[in-house]
């Protein structure tokens, strides 16, 4: 199992997410309700802004993120190469990351995208009771 990354400073409530996240765009509308999911995983999810974008943790190991750019949402996972995708919905080719995108005028499959954020949580909490 690889090293945990670890993010500092992450909390239970950061006002400055809560700021981010209440943009009245349409893109930001959609990011604030995954990122609401993600924040439900668990009582012990924390949070931190990140390069700019709101990343939910355990303990200060992330799991999660939203981010907004120019025509679509993205719902990332830290460790989403690693994750059972029977959806297909994941895309990227890094080592580690994948993340979801989303668009405008397409309806995810919020089943399928709320099984890999819960799988997300679930993973890195076994990587920490792993160390």
């Amino acid at each position: 199992m690889n090293a945990v990354l670890r993010l500092s400073g992450a909390g239970k409530r950061d006002p400055i997410i809560e700021e981010w996240l209440n943009k009245t765009d349409a893109l930001t509308a959609v990011a604030r309700i995954w990122f609401k999911k993600i924040r439900a995983c668990g009582e012990d999810v924390l949070e931190l802004m990140h390069d700019g974008c709101p990343v939910a943790c355990v303990q200060d190991a992330p799991f999660a993120y939203v981010n907004v750019f120019k025509r679509h949402t993205n719902v990332g996972f830290f460790y989403g190469a690693l994750l059972d995708d029977p959806a297909r919905l994941l895309e990227g080719t890094g080592k580690n990351m994948r993340h979801v995108k989303l668009k405008p005028g397409r309806e995810p499959d919020s089943d399928a995208l709320g099984n890999l954020i819960h799988a997300s949580y679930l993973d890195v909490k076994i990587r920490l009771r792993a160390e």
